[in-house]
């Protein structure tokens, strides 16, 4: 859950740090798992300046660019060029400086430098609104209408609002603190300041508008329903400060009257929902239930079936809304919108639950519905809401507020004894200490008396209900750390995390190996200096020599499990065995400045036929996929995810791929060199990798988690590129990945093309990319929208030409 400082500010005056801020609420229980600024123009506008052109003339070797001369309060102008249609002498505008850097409206940053374009050179950048992330035309650059001197901070003509944002974990139990008021109340507390809370009047009417009128079938389902008629409403963007308050919240502002209700329900803590009024039929709203089999067009254009289970806000024809949970595609407000039946409602939480888990619904109105909001809420939700849709869309009230309460939600009494609380807390906290952190909670003190009092919990703290709860508020306002731990406590046992065993892990990966046909080897770690020596990647220097050797053939320790890998394969093709695969852990062996050091590897080898010749299909040699194949399945084992892949051609492979998690290698997969082969007097082709068994033994995150299947389908989408020859297959998937986002669940290549059809130099894949949501079925729009950021990604970032 995402909290505003700012926003906070309003609510109680706050002068400590978001870092102080974060460990007062982390130590009383509302966890804070990150602090994020927010910035509402990415960047700040750090380093773009506002300048004048004094000069603009045509490029003189490019027709669509011009060479203008920018004063940007600098003793010298800047030259720049620039490709807008629009740029001329004497305009004010918005100067790039070098070394800015820009967060464009679409597309990844990037930072001004001083460069030269068709042969002149160009101190800056002239910007367009998207390029500084301000909007979305690229049609030229803005043009600005100010006094203000050249060189001066954009900053200072375009306002930035800033802000830190808590991002909290909140724990299933503090449904009170989903809202930024609900947070509030608990810096009341902490911080011993008064809560600053907005007043609002009765509601006058103001014009005519649609009359609506309200059944609840069930109101232990719906213990109370509110809502009010407001007409002139006048449907259109919201203010920026509205705006840049939910993109905070990693919301995306919709229309000023959708907004106010998401920006009401993060800030109270009370969902509300904006009913089209001219789409009532009859005028008549019904809370309850739909018949079994009914079918219902969600906002996100979904037909639902329903299982009668579900309550429903509907009209005399059908439905409108699943309760606390979704709104209707025929109910909602459009552009075209002047009247409007605002819902503010307090529905049980076991009702909305049912409701949103069966149709797989997890919205931001589900989410406090189902662990209860505040009864008492409602009314004072709707009359704040009426204040902002009249302030900002021009509504006018035309109907009371209808409010259907029938019986009133009453507050918890807990009986709490002193003793009780001395014994749990394991301290003892004064009467007076204990009753002015209840009542900073709004939490009454009542019938006080030397052995303990009645505490009154309003109904919003569902959590509070028993004395142990009552006792729980007391600790953590009081703080955890402020307790000390007796002298005198002990524990049989103190579960620790377990230890990673390294044997276990060796051992487990043996055995799939030996599943995989693979057998094990174990060699001597005493090999002969003559392959460092002739290896042409070795190094000679490094050997670590015996001294009492008792032969030249074992002379030295090994450096790689290579050669004497390929001694054992020499030997079994002598006697007529062709068809290998091996594995061996091992240990090698170098110097160091402080002196030996050794490491140990994990040393793969493929050679001859991966399957015998038979009547139904050839025989077939091994291949590099065969190799590779393995290194990834070791890497899926452990949950290890790489960080870079690169194509080597040095010692001792012919060809082959180097593997690294950050700056270190993990491993090397290749064909082996012929120098090597006759190293080791093999005669045949040989697939060797060595992975750094250290690394991976550091690196290995544990067992996998695993997710049921999803039941929604998956959609599948090809594309054809033709690319160069130089860009691998690794930088097209990366751009994929980054591109597709949750949506694209793997990539495949089916065919791979070089030939006289494309241009010398080309080569083209063939892809297959296969989409899949695990909440929804995917639908044409995102399906399209998907594949469209998809080709625009290989287009830009690896210069692709799309083939239909």
């Amino acid at each position: 859950m995402k909290i505003s400082i700012n926003r906070l500010k309003k609510y109680i005056a706050i002068t400590e740090s978001p870092e102080e801020i974060a460990a007062l609420l982390t130590q009383s229980g509302l966890e804070v798992e990150g602090i994020d600024a927010f910035e509402s123009i990415k960047g700040g506008l750090d380093g773009i300046v506002i300048g004048e052109v004094l000069t603009c003339e045509k490029h003189p070797d490019a027709d669509k660019l011009s060479l203008t001369t920018v004063d940007i309060g600098q003793a010298e102008p800047s030259q720049i060029v620039c490709g807008a249609p629009n740029v001329a002498k004497g305009q004010k505008v918005l100067v790039a400086t070098i070394g800015a850097t820009l967060y464009p409206t679409e597309g990844d940053s990037f930072q001004i430098k001083k460069a030269k374009i068709r042969g002149q050179a160009s101190e800056g950048m002239i910007c367009a609104e998207d390029e500084l992330g301000l909007g979305k035309s690229h049609a030229g650059i803005m043009v600005l209408d100010t006094d203000l001197p050249n060189g001066t901070p954009a900053s200072r003509l375009i306002e930035v609002d800033q802000d830190h944002i808590l991002e909290i974990g909140l724990t299933p139990n503090r449904a009170d603190a989903a809202s930024h008021l609900g947070v509030a109340r608990d810096l009341k507390a902490l911080l011993k300041k008064e809560l600053c809370l907005d007043s609002v009047a009765d509601l006058k009417i103001e014009a005519n508008g649609p009359k609506i009128s309200v059944e609840v079938e069930n109101s232990i389902d719906c213990p109370r329903y509110a809502g009010v008629v407001l007409s002139d409403i006048k449907v259109g963007p919201s203010p920026q400060w509205l705006q840049n308050f939910l993109k905070s919240l990693d919301l995306e502002p919709i229309n000023n009257v959708v907004d106010i209700t998401n920006f009401i329900l993060h800030d109270l803590g009370q969902p509300l929902h904006a009913f089209d009024a001219d789409r009532i039929s009859e005028g008549k709203i019904i809370v309850g239930k739909s018949p079994k089999g009914s079918v219902f067009k969600t906002l996100d254009e979904k037909e639902r079936k329903l299982t009668g289970d579900e309550l429903m806000i509907k009209d005399p024809t059908g439905g409108l809304c699943i309760a606390g949970v979704f709104g209707g595609v025929d109910s909602g407000v459009s552009d075209q919108t002047t009247s409007i039946f605002l819902e503010s409602a307090y529905f049980s939480p076991d009702i909305i639950r049912k409701g949103a888990q069966h149709h797989g619904l997890k919205t931001d109105a589900s989410f406090r519905f189902e662990r209860g909001t505040d009864p008492n809420m409602p009314v004072y939700a709707l009359k704040q809401a009426v204040k902002l849709l009249k302030e900002i869309a021009g509504a006018k009230v035309a109907s009371e507020i209808i409010d259907l309460y029938p019986n009133p939600v009453e507050d918890f009494q807990i009986e709490v004894s002193y003793g009780h609380i001395d014994r749990l807390i394991g301290k003892k906290i004064p009467a007076a200490e204990v009753k002015r952190i209840l009542e900073s909670l709004e939490i009454q003190v009542t019938e006080e008396s030397e052995t303990g009092f009645t505490a009154i919990a309003k109904p919003y703290r569902v959590d509070v209900t028993r004395e142990a709860d009552v006792i729980e508020e007391i600790l953590r306002i009081h703080g955890f750390e402020q307790v000390a731990l007796s002298e005198n406590l002990n524990t049989d046992y103190l579960a620790e995390h377990p230890v990673k065993d390294l044997n276990k892990l060796q051992f487990k990966l043996s055995q799939i190996l030996a599943g995989q046909g693979y057998l094990e080897m174990i060699t001597n770690s005493l090999t002969k200096s003559t392959y460092a020596e002739k290896s042409g990647f070795l190094n000679p220097d490094q050997s670590v020599k015996i001294f009492n050797k008792l032969s030249e053939d074992l002379d030295v320790m090994r450096q790689s499990l290579l050669y004497s890998g390929l001694e054992v394969l020499a030997r079994n093709i002598n006697r007529r065995q062709t068809d290998l695969k091996y594995f061996e852990f091992g240990t090698v062996y170098g110097k160091a400045e402080s002196g030996y050091v050794e490491s140990r590897k994990l040393a793969l080898f493929l050679s001859g036929k991966k399957s015998a010749e038979s009547w139904i299909e050839p025989a077939k040699s091994f291949a590099f996929a065969d190799l590779y194949a393995t290194v990834e399945n070791i890497l899926l084992i452990l949950n290890i995810d790489l960080s870079e892949m690169s194509v080597i051609d040095n010692a001792p492979f012919e060809y082959g791929l180097q593997l690294k998690l950050g700056e270190k290698v993990l491993a090397e997969i290749g064909l082996v060199e012929e120098k090597s082969l006759k190293l080791a007097e093999v005669r045949q082709e040989v697939w060797y990798a060595e992975l750094n068994w250290d690394l991976l033994c550091k690196k290995a995150a544990g067992l996998k988690k695993y997710q049921e299947i999803s039941k929604f389908p998956e959609v599948r989408r090809d594309l054809s590129l033709v690319i160069d020859k130089a860009v691998s297959y690794d930088q097209v998937k990366k751009v994929a990945l980054k591109a597709g986002g949750r949506l694209l669940q793997r990539i495949g290549v089916f065919d791979v093309y070089q030939g006289d059809k494309i241009d010398a130099g080309k080569k083209a894949y063939a892809l297959s990319f296969h989409l899949q949501d695990q909440e929804n079925t995917l639908t044409d729009k995102v399906i399209d929208k998907t594949m469209s950021k998809l080709i625009q990604a290989f287009e830009n970032e690896v210069g692709a030409l799309i083939r239909t």
